[in-house]
């Protein structure tokens, strides 16, 4: 290989293997140009990490048993009982007061119809599963104070039921 006036001079090579070298030695140089175009990052605060700087922290979620949550429902008015279930199951059986917001369409309706990303949430669905990925929903959504106590069916209190 030899240079002459810029330009790569590639001797004793046939030109399929040229092209090939050609493409080794072009391939990494438009990845580093395209990296150095791309990268629009912030300078990182004084004490801020990488992880800090990139990502907005997920408000934590509170896993409670049956009883814990019938103690905050008698204890309080301000909060919202949310059951994630179908309406099918929600009309079968529910606890009195509950409102109805199916774990599939949680993500288009919350946020008009919990406006307070700081009042307390307690979720249900039927075994614990929906209300599990309910309350990472609404916690990567913002909602502050979200408890999920699992499954109706471990609720040994009173329900209702049309």
């Amino acid at each position: 290989m030899a240079a002459r006036g810029g330009d790569v001079t590639l001797r004793g090579t046939s030109s399929r293997r040229k092209n090939k070298l050609k493409n080794l030695l072009i391939a990494p140089l438009a990845c580093l140009a395209l990296l150095a175009v791309c990268d629009h990052t912030e300078p990182l605060s004084a004490g801020s990490s990488p992880a800090q700087a990139s990502v907005a922290p997920i408000a934590e979620t509170h896993k409670i048993s049956a009883a814990e949550a019938q103690k905050m429902i008698s204890e309080s008015k301000d909060y919202v009982l949310l059951d994630v279930r179908t309406e099918k199951e929600y009309r079968h059986k529910r606890i009195d007061g509950a409102y109805l917001i199916p774990d599939n369409e949680l993500k288009d309706r919350a946020a008009t119809e919990l406006p307070d990303k700081d009042k307390v949430i307690l979720l249900y669905c039927r075994s614990g599963r929906r209300s599990a990925k309910a309350a990472k929903t609404l916690a990567r959504m913002g909602y502050t104070n979200v408890y999920d106590f699992g499954g109706i069916i471990n609720w040994p209190f009173a329900t209702v039921s049309d």
